[in-house]
């Protein structure tokens, strides 16, 4: 991911659409102008976009444009067909836009309606409409019907969940995804299934890398769970990795690698352990928060620094995934100094990072600039940190 002028003009958040299967369908971006008056070039903000989203078959990215300038450029434009467009109702229904979304539509472009129009929309316009999104507060809808007993046109995809019964009544009532997810709250009774890989070879691994035990110790453990040595593996020879040799072997893992930076891909496995369905939007959000966390300081240039950040980020959700408090957890797994502080306190050197992801995932303009500030960063910084994390997530999946 390069550098573009155009990302120090806007401010990013993102948030996981959802399926009923908790299923991440796509991620969507909101944009912010960093000024409300700022014009912006929506086929530069385009162009850098589809650097970090290649159309590879995987996830769809969704735009929440929130400047009606750019929206209007975006929507006259070719935006990739991997990208979607939210549009506002009231633009929607302006017949300005009319032969605009019916070219995007025509071209195989992905629209949703956000909001509800004022009027009934003419069946042309309905037609380019994948999906509403309806904010959980403005939905009292109950089964396929609208307020007035009119059957949906479209499906909807619910926006505005805060809690974890309302991602179950947002289901009940027949959305066909959530925008956004509780994550810092269990949905649902789970599965019934125990973790694999288990949970405590994980822990026992992690333990002995953490003394530096011979390679041999560490084998011994791994052969206990072939699965594990297999995910293992194959993240490391993964793209986000980066290596340019496949490793083969645990043992030659450690050889390539060393202890240090195998205890990331051990903090991320014992992340992503779990087989509870409802626990997959965590985990995507797990491995996202060290990912960014990551990027955030790594032109600082100190590895152990960004290391000890991706650990805090990937485990700042193993209380949820777990059902344990910080304090229970961090008895049996070993990390740094500064993530305890982080995780448990909730204090020290990288307790800003988190509110700063944190007021991403959230979409809070406001919250993400006072976060930003405090660690004084650009809006450039915070947004490249951000896109090459989702990039290098996406490599993972």
């Amino acid at each position: 991911m390069n550098e573009h002028p155009i990302l120090g003009q806007v401010v990013l958040g993102y948030s996981p659409m959802i399926d009923r299967q908790r299923t991440v369908t796509a991620t969507r971006l909101t944009i912010f102008p960093v000024r409300p008056e700022l014009a912006l070039d929506a086929v530069a903000l385009l162009q850098a976009l589809a650097e970090a989203w290649p159309a590879d078959g995987k996830d769809s990215l969704v735009l929440n444009l929130a400047s009606e300038g750019l929206l209007h450029d975006s929507l006259a434009g070719e935006p990739p067909l991997n990208f979607a467009l939210e549009v506002p109702a009231f633009m929607a229904g302006d017949p300005q836009h009319e032969a605009a979304l019916a070219a995007l539509h025509a071209r195989g472009a992905t629209l949703y309606i956000k909001g509800r129009p004022s009027g009934e929309l003419p069946r042309t316009v309905l037609a380019c409409f994948r999906h509403s999104i309806i904010g959980f507060a403005e939905d009292r809808r109950t089964g396929a019907d609208a307020p007035d007993g009119t059957p949906r046109s479209v499906g909807f995809v619910q926006s505005g969940v805060t809690r974890a019964s309302e991602v179950e009544e947002s289901f009940r009532r027949g959305a066909v995804a959530v925008l956004g997810w509780p994550i810092d709250e269990a949905v649902g009774k789970g599965s019934g299934k125990t973790a694999a890989p288990d949970l405590k070879v994980i822990v026992e691994l992690m333990n002995r890398v953490d003394r530096e035990e011979p390679i041999d110790r560490l084998e011994a453990v791994l052969k206990n769970d072939p699965t594990l040595a297999f995910r293992l593996v194959r993240y490391i020879n993964s793209a986000a990795f980066g290596l340019r040799v496949e490793i083969s072997s645990f043992r030659h893992a450690i050889m390539m690698l060393g202890y240090q930076k195998l205890k990331r891909w051990l903090a991320l496995l014992l992340a992503s352990a779990s087989t509870d369905m409802n626990m997959k939007p965590v985990m995507f959000a797990a491995v996202r928060r060290g990912l960014f966390m990551e990027e955030l300081v790594r032109s600082a240039g100190d590895e152990q620094m960004g290391s000890e950040m991706f650990i805090c980020g990937v485990f700042s959700l193993l209380d949820v995934m777990m059902g344990q408090s910080f304090d229970q957890l961090l008895k049996s797994i070993p990390v740094p100094q500064h993530v305890f502080d982080a995780l448990v306190q909730g204090s020290g050197r990288y307790r800003p990072y988190m509110d700063l992801v944190r007021a991403v995932e959230h979409e809070s303009l406001f919250d993400i600039r006072e976060a930003a500030e405090t660690l004084m960063l650009s809006a450039a910084e915070v947004n490249l940190a951000l896109l090459r994390a989702l990039i290098a997530a996406r490599q993972l999946d």
